[in-house]
């Protein structure tokens, strides 16, 4: 492979980490950006040898330099913020510094990080041409950064930007995103314990679970076959229940913990999920490899290692 030189935002994030350390693997030059002040850890950078960049996006560019590509991941990603000119500041207005920033320096490809929360509560499976109508304000920022992004490449066109709207993303990494963490995560560390695993009544609703390494893999096959600006899912194309979940970590685990059922206090909550990545699987080569055992298996692996 060609070496390439990629700016990856929000690099000391969960899946921009994720992203960075692969780049850096298969021999490309990765500089990452990140705030530090949300969920971006140093800790996430181990073992990274590429430059790391402290700025705010929403309010700063960083200083002009050339990238074969900018992977964008920076964003405040709790969906249970309610504040919506915070919200709005960091997703939209740090995008747009970024969609500037490539106009200026002659960038030709933006891979940004959506989601499938724009669909709400929509029906599914969810398919891209399908109406989106987000139920918080964190769906509504991903669901403008797509409509801006769209305008941007009408006046721009030599620039691709790819849009990947992201499922129910868990894997090694995102310990920092504290109540934030995926399920799979959160149900861990109760059943390391000893724990029930706690879960909303009655543990049924379906979600599209898909691992860190499978949106990573999504990443680099837009980045590469990308032919156009567009907004593709990105998924395990599988739904599960959170009592499977549970059942998986029971499994890996060697444990017999049987779940204790909560009421759950959110408000604005996706109940189910399922993206239907067919138009991925067309358009730029991806289709995932982890199935939910296999994820939980590896993660698990993962997790106790570090522990040691």
């Amino acid at each position: 492979m060609d070496r390439k030189k990629y700016l990856v935002t929000g690099g000391a994030g969960f899946i921009g980490s994720n992203l960075a350390k692969a780049l850096e693997q298969q021999g490309h030059e990765v500089t990452v950006l990140d705030d530090f002040a949300h969920h971006g850890h140093f800790e996430n950078l181990t073992g990274f040898g590429g430059d790391v960049i402290t700025l705010d996006l929403s309010t700063q560019m960083p200083e002009n330099d050339y990238y074969d590509g900018i992977f964008h991941e920076a964003a405040l990603t709790d969906t249970t913020v309610t504040d919506q000119p915070e919200m709005m500041k960091h997703n939209v207005e740090g995008f747009r510094h970024i969609l500037d920033y490539a106009a200026e320096n002659e960038i030709r490809k933006v891979v940004y990080a959506s989601s499938i929360s724009v669909y709400g509560n929509g029906p599914v499976p969810m398919r891209e041409n399908q109406p989106a109508r987000p139920a918080n304000i964190y769906g509504f920022s991903k669901l403008t950064d797509e409509n801006l992004a769209r305008k941007f490449a009408q006046d721009n066109q030599d620039i691709k930007i790819i849009g990947l709207r992201y499922g129910k993303v868990f894997g090694p990494g995102e310990c920092f995103k504290g109540n934030m963490a995926s399920i799979v995560y959160q149900l861990y560390c109760q059943m390391k314990q000893g724990a029930r695993p706690r879960l909303f009544k009655n543990g049924e609703q379906q979600q599209d679970f898909v691992y860190v390494k499978d949106i990573v893999k999504a990443n680099l096959c837009a980045m590469k076959n990308g032919k156009e600006t567009a907004v593709y899912n990105v998924g395990s194309a599988q739904a599960h229940s959170y009592n499977e979940v549970a059942a998986c970590l029971n499994r890996v685990l060697n444990t017999q913990l049987e779940p204790e059922y909560i009421d759950n206090p959110h408000t604005g909550w996706q109940a189910g999920s399922l993206a239907d990545i067919g138009l991925a699987k067309e358009k730029i080569g991806y289709e995932p490899d982890y199935p939910l055992e296999k994820a939980i298996a590896d993660y698990v692996e993962i997790l106790e290692e570090k522990s040691k």
